[in-house]
């Protein structure tokens, strides 16, 4: 299909728009612009645990998705985001078998990217909606990082605090008990220290 733009995920911050949502921002490959979408906890939580490379000690609801379609030979080729109307994106899935045919499915955004990311799978979206929806961040982007740091300011402090031994502990704690956006933080503050030292 033509005239088409890959996207990438940049990440999840703290929706400015909606209480107790999430903005899951993607970006164009190659360019400027940006697509924030208004996501709920539960996909927040399934895309950012991915993000951050956790493993739950049970499988999610996406994990399973997944693992389903590869245990009866099928993989998905690719996400797109066809259409965007009154503020909704709408994507459709494009899966393939062992015999190569290929179905379209018609799923929530949220779902199709965090299906995407564990199917390692390419996002695509039209000219059309990146002119409509996107936005250029230049020197707002600092602002707009800011916004989720203040909210989860008092957690990263005390998180400094700790050891790389303790990190990790706390680390695993958080994902037996499933508290998956503490565990994400956690994982920020040990990359951070990481990077630090190589």
């Amino acid at each position: 299909m033509e005239n088409r733009i890959k996207l990438k995920i940049l990440g999840i911050t703290y929706s400015q728009i909606q209480n107790g949502a999430y903005a899951l921002v993607l970006a164009e490959e190659e360019g400027l612009r940006r697509i924030p979408i208004i996501i709920g906890t539960a996909e927040a939580q399934s895309i950012a645990i991915r993000l951050e490379h956790l493993t739950p000690p049970r499988p999610m609801t996406h994990d399973l998705f997944v693992s389903f379609a590869h245990g009866f030979g099928i993989r998905l080729l690719e996400v797109f985001i066809y259409s965007f109307e009154e503020g909704v994106f709408s994507s459709e899935l494009l899966f393939e078998d062992e015999n190569k045919r290929q179905i379209r499915i018609d799923s929530r955004t949220s779902d199709a990217i965090a299906i995407a990311l564990r199917a390692q799978a390419p996002i695509y979206t039209t000219p059309e909606i990146i002119s409509e929806a996107g936005i250029i961040f230049e020197e707002e982007s600092e602002e707009e990082t800011a916004e989720p740091e203040k909210e989860t300011g008092n957690v990263k402090k005390g998180l400094e605090e700790l050891s790389i031994q303790d990190l990790e502990k706390q680390l695993e704690k958080a994902i037996r008990i499933e508290a998956y956006e503490v565990a994400a933080n956690i994982q920020q503050e040990i990359n951070r220290r990481n990077k630090k030292e190589a």
